[in-house]
């Protein structure tokens, strides 16, 4: 990924959005029009993000960002986009806890003005550790500061964690309880299990993820503990950060209640994809930044909650990012950007790392 051309974001016409946007703006804010329209480079593949200024001479905020769910005939990631989920979540986050979230303006669930759901929210400035060319290369900020200014946003990413998972109760989330049958993590994982079905529905099935959701239950917890609200996409990429503080928790589309560890595996082994790409690629990297054990003594101390079955959880990771993987390469394939191999477990980028989690060998 990190040497490949990026693969498309979005099929959408700026221009086009820019008119309609400004129109739809005008029901909500007669007289409003969006001006400095702009693509972030960074635009993700699931979601679309617009920002944009509003001119008026009394704006609700000056600076916007704008969600925009994918464009549902261009090979979404997600079988899903529910803005309103995200909205709703963002607006329960703001009210229960002190993470920095972006004040939500607006949600527009008609698909008619834009061409699918979408929601306004602030635009908070500042800069994210970015995902191409990742933050472990040379080059960029991350990997330019010092120890000590590394050591200050790792503290407090892992402080996002734990004040979201003690401060917002769960009761109030109760509306991001997955479907299915058992507790919240039996639910999770089946959630999993339908999405990548949903993925390879037509194509060549991944006899690793298939390994890997059967390693899973053989390491399953005897006790998953009591289900929070976990952020879903628990990574510093979705975090605005003022200097080394953070000042906007963003991407909350993968929320749901789940087991704290959810939270702290995905945050853990995103890293380490990063760090296992760089160093593949002959750079050193960032190795003590995020470490494993250094993430589980900081969220203990913090909460008083000791992870625990964290080799279960990484691996959960490893293998909810693989099948995401899977999905954006079918997604080039559908593009002509890519063919498929005669090994379809190559498309996932870290099936190296993710085949060592299976054997038990990749934290040794």
């Amino acid at each position: 990924m990190a040497t490949a051309p990026r693969p498309r974001t979005t099929t959408r016409d700026r221009e086009d959005l820019t008119r309609r946007l400004t129109a739809w703006l005008g029901t909500r804010l007669p007289g409003a029009k969006a001006v400095r329209v702009t693509v972030p480079e960074s635009n993700g593949l699931s979601s679309e993000t617009l920002l944009f200024e509003l001119d008026h001479p009394e704006p609700p905020v000056r600076a916007c960002a704008l969600r925009l769910a994918a464009d549902p005939a261009a090979y979404t990631v997600f079988p899903v986009y529910d803005m309103a989920r995200q909205y709703r979540t963002m607006r329960l986050v703001a009210e229960h806890s002190d993470l920095p979230v972006p004040r939500v303006l607006w949600l527009e669930e008609d698909p008619g003005p834009l061409g699918a759901p979408f929601f306004v929210m602030e635009r908070v400035r500042g800069r994210v550790p970015p995902d191409v060319m990742p933050y472990t290369y040379e080059g960029n900020w991350l990997h330019a500061a010092d120890d000590a200014e590394r050591e200050r946003l790792e503290a407090a990413s892992v402080a996002l964690l734990a004040r979201l998972h003690d401060q917002v109760p769960p009761e109030e989330a109760e509306f991001l309880a997955l479907p299915g049958e058992g507790d919240a993590l039996r639910r999770h994982v089946t959630a999993q299990r339908t999405y990548y079905d949903w993925v390879v529905d037509g194509r060549a099935r991944s006899p690793l993820i298939e390994a890997a959701f059967d390693r899973l239950e053989e390491l399953w917890p005897r006790d998953p503990g009591k289900a929070v609200l976990n952020w879903g996409d628990a990574r510093i990429g979705n975090v605005v950060y003022d200097g080394f503080e953070p000042v906007a928790v963003l991407d909350w589309e993968m929320a749901a209640l789940a087991p704290r560890e959810v939270d702290l595996g995905w945050t853990v082994y995103l890293h380490r994809f990063f760090q296992d790409l760089t160093v593949a690629f002959g750079q050193r990297g960032l190795p003590d930044f995020l470490r494993r054990d250094r993430v589980e003594a900081r969220y203990a101390r913090l909460t008083g909650h000791t992870p625990r079955d964290m080799d279960f959880y990484t691996l959960y990771a490893a293998l909810r990012h693989a099948i995401v993987m899977l999905r954006i390469a079918y997604r080039q394939v559908h593009f002509g950007e890519a063919s498929v191999p005669a090994d379809p477990d190559t498309l996932i980028l870290h099936h190296g790392s993710l085949r060592a989690m299976v054997q038990g060998s990749y934290w040794d």
